[in-house]
């Protein structure tokens, strides 16, 4: 089964333009599938705006959604997939059977406003759910991120890294009944970070100068390379061989292609590497350290 949802605005409305279903429900096609989905969310969410959608369930199904809980930074880099996993909360009236083969349900993350996202991504299997009481279920679903996709709806663009915001989908096939909402929980969806480092000489005399290089490069999402990351505060740090914790020497920034350069004292055997924080689009990351012999 595929849950993989992309969101559209059509005529003002909210519109999922890619959700396969089981097989038993397949046989219309994908196309048609898509265009009938899309075409359900508009009646479903008529004008809707980004404060209503996300305060409460849109479409007529009885079921909504609460603790919605997912890792508080995802990184996404130039290849492979990445999948972080969901949990939520699903509430329903007595009318629905989630048993049913024909219902449906999965987790979502957009990007921009909710009445008129930029980018949402959905999972390619819909979640699993285990009933806690007649009315309400704890489900388990993921996110598959495919930072080679190309669909319109899908494909990551460098200026989407940054905080995007949960949502989630039931729907009974059979019935045709739908329940969307958003604005329940946030997370940071941020580019890949690589960071290099090397101190030379090797070995080295004590008291004499190291000098110690290295780059820092993140993933482009839009070409799939990863290219130098300018303008970056980034530290220097030691651990003494032996010892199990860094300390910080200094903080260095890269220059327009990326690159570091800065010297220490040779003090002590021990390793030296280059440590970047983060910020909201790209991911924290330290380079492996560099071992140093001082005679």
């Amino acid at each position: 089964m595929h849950l993989r949802a992309t969101v559209a605005a059509v005529s003002g409305a909210v519109a999922l333009s890619a959700l396969a279903l089981p097989a038993a429900h397949a046989a219309d096609g994908g196309s048609s599938y898509r265009a009938h989905v899309a075409e359900a969310l508009a009646q479903h969410a008529p004008g809707r705006s980004a404060r209503t959608a996300a305060a409460a369930p849109v479409g007529d199904l009885n079921v909504s959604f609460s603790g919605f809980r997912i890792s508080k930074a995802i990184k996404v880099g130039t290849g492979a997939r990445v999948s972080p996993v969901v949990t939520y909360k699903l509430t329903h009236g007595a009318d629905v059977d989630i048993t049913d083969p024909a219902f449906l349900t999965g987790p979502m993350i957009y990007r921009g406003r909710a009445e008129d996202p930029v980018n949402i991504q959905g999972g390619e299997a819909p979640a699993t759910c285990v009933e806690t009481s007649a009315t309400t279920a704890t489900c388990k679903g993921r996110i598959d991120i495919d930072p080679r996709e190309t669909g319109v709806d899908v494909k990551l663009r460098n200026s989407q890294a940054g905080t995007w915001h949960g949502a989630a989908l039931a729907w009974d096939v059979d019935s045709d009944r739908m329940s969307l909402q958003f604005g329940l929980g946030s997370t940071l969806v941020r580019r890949n970070a690589v960071l290099t480092a090397n101190a030379a000489p090797e070995p080295v005399k004590k008291g004499r100068t190291l000098t110690v290089t290295g780059r820092l490069t993140r993933a482009d999402w839009q070409d799939h390379k990863y290219h130098g990351y300018s303008g970056q505060p980034v530290k220097l740090q030691f651990r003494k061989k032996g010892s199990s914790a860094y300390t910080t020497l200094k903080t260095v920034r890269t220059n327009s292609a990326g690159s570091l350069k800065t010297t220490a004292k040779a003090t002590a055997d021990g390793y030296y590497r280059f440590s970047f924080a983060g910020t909201t689009t790209t991911a924290a990351v330290s380079a492996a350290g560099d071992f140093v012999d001082v005679k």
